[in-house]
């Protein structure tokens, strides 16, 4: 599969500059094909998690989930995206026009962004830069200011609150987020995502970096906005906070962007801390997909285990707790790299 990918990429490649195309415009074209990729290859696995989402909360409650549509209720999803998409699209009145509409698809952009650096498998990445790790952590810290757009384009006071909680939680988080890499990045010396994987051939950086693993897991959670860290749509205090006054496709794309953002993050862990593409037998591609969906199964069993905590003691737990932690990981892990070179 992995030799498949690379001579189709070069068939193509070659095929297009037989067109007469110039080296530009080849690289222009080929990206595209590469975006559209990504974007049936999301499309396709936020149907199949929305309904996999279902089945584990009916079986974490001990109900039924969807059993109606299809086998197994398998085509409930599709039925409700037709849905979305016949919903009549509301702007309110006193909205900040142009905000409330770009906030949907400013959230999107940056997650299709992301998966330029993401590896489904050895030779499958579609740029595999040497600041690889920066690069995701830079692309995917931008998603907030969707959530900002959204809350105050909505001129709406609980929109407002909820983009505001979105802001101080996501950035909150971001900083143990990126201190629980550091680790990695110190064993490796490098930021490009190849290398980090090559680095685990013998040992998983999980079993080296155990606790920057639970702590990256855990903010990853915050900055996902996912339970128990969905703060930013608490509705018992701020109905459904910078959703509040989306309706249709718009609010599906915000609904697609988590999705979407949670299998980028899976995939960063798969490659971060458990080994990437390793994997005996298998071809390296379905190793990363295996290891992907057992973090998205961890994310959705959290979810559907853990009550919403309140916002003050969300924040506190990131300064109080996951920051200082990470800030010793790194203390610790500098050390020990220190005293292996003297020895």
């Amino acid at each position: 599969m992995e030799n498949i990918f690379v001579n189709l990429a070069t068939i193509i490649r070659d095929f297009l500059a037989g067109l007469g195309l110039s080296p530009t415009a080849v690289d222009i074209v080929m990206v595209s094909i590469q975006a559209i990729a990504i974007l049936v290859f999301l499309l396709l696995n936020v149907l199949y998690l929305v309904y996999l989402e279902r089945k584990i909360s009916a079986y974490i409650q001990q109900r039924l989930g969807p059993n109606r549509v299809g086998p197994r209720g398998f085509f409930q999803t599709t039925l409700d995206v037709i849905k979305l998409l016949g919903k009549e699209d509301i702007v309110p009145d006193c909205a900040d026009k142009w905000l409330f509409r770009l906030a949907p698809i400013a959230i999107f952009i940056p997650t299709m962004m992301v998966f330029a650096v993401v590896p489904f498998g050895e030779n499958m990445i579609a740029v595999d830069l040497n600041i690889g790790i920066f690069y995701f952590i830079a692309i995917a810290s931008t998603t907030v200011m969707a959530f900002i757009m959204a809350g105050w384009g909505s001129n709406n006071k609980y929109s407002l609150l909820g983009g505001m909680r979105t802001v101080a939680q996501m950035i909150s988080y971001e900083i143990p987020l990126v201190f629980s890499l550091l680790g990695v990045v110190m064993i490796t010396g490098s930021l490009k995502m190849s290398e980090i994987v090559a680095a685990q051939q013998n040992a998983w950086f999980i079993v080296m970096q155990p606790l920057a693993f639970i702590i990256f897991f855990i903010a990853a959670t915050a900055e996902l906005n996912r339970a128990p860290f969905d703060l930013p749509e608490g509705e018992q205090e701020i109905v459904a906070g910078p959703y509040t006054e989306y309706s249709g496709m718009r609010f599906a794309l915000f609904f697609l962007a988590e999705y979407a953002n949670m299998v980028a993050m899976s995939v960063i862990i798969v490659t971060v801390f458990l080994g990437g593409w390793h994997g005996p037998f298998l071809p390296s591609w379905l190793w990363v997909f295996i290891k992907m969906y057992l973090v998205i199964t961890l994310f959705m069993w959290l979810r559907w285990t853990f009550p919403r905590i309140r916002v003050d003691h969300l924040m506190s737990f990131n300064w109080k707790v996951l920051l200082p932690l990470a800030i010793i990981n790194i203390v610790i892990t500098g050390v020990v790299i220190k005293v292996i070179q003297w020895f």
